[in-house]
């Protein structure tokens, strides 16, 4: 089971709805363990589920991101708009005018602190029933973050993490 921890409001994105940032980890084809992040949209914006959907595809395209496009892998962009903080236990996702942090499980840090990145997938895709602070199963993230439409609707991003230690 997962919760999700983590919402943000970004200043002047109300049609963004409540956006999420959701940690995982889980068996990549190397055999190691790969941190994920999922960051979506409830669809909560007054506006609604498509406003939020349309909100997010801008703010991918604003930076230099698409969503259905080709893997970005951030280890090669140093000028990346997008950037990973890990530090104390808390990961930070920021964007030009967006931060979003979530408390991951202890797997999630040991797996980005062996690999130094972690995979975002940013869905255009709103997920309403994932809700913070309730559990998600396993399966229903599973279903959601595996799903094809959630996967053509998002930006995948190979994200270098870095820390306040040098």
């Amino acid at each position: 089971m997962t919760s999700t921890p983590s919402t943000t409001h970004p200043a002047g994105a109300a049609e963004l709805g409540t956006l999420v940032v959701m940690p995982w980890s889980g068996e990549a084809p190397d055999g190691g363990d790969m941190p994920y992040l999922l960051a979506y949209s409830l669809g909560d914006a007054a506006t609604g589920p498509e406003a939020s959907a349309a909100a997010i595809e801008r703010l991918l395209n604003d930076n230099g991101l698409s969503a259905g496009g080709d893997l970005v892998d951030g280890t090669e962009r140093p000028g990346l708009p997008v950037g990973l903080l890990v530090e104390s236990g808390t990961a930070v996702l920021t964007l030009p005018g967006l931060t979003a942090q979530c408390v991951p499980p202890p797997e999630w840090i040991a797996a980005v602190g062996e690999r130094g990145y972690a995979y975002l997938v940013f869905t255009t895709r709103p997920w309403p029933e994932a809700t913070p602070g309730r559990p998600v199963e396993a399966e229903a993230l599973a279903a959601f973050a595996g799903a094809d439409e959630t996967l053509r609707a998002a930006a995948h991003i190979v994200l270098p993490a870095r820390s306040l230690r040098g």
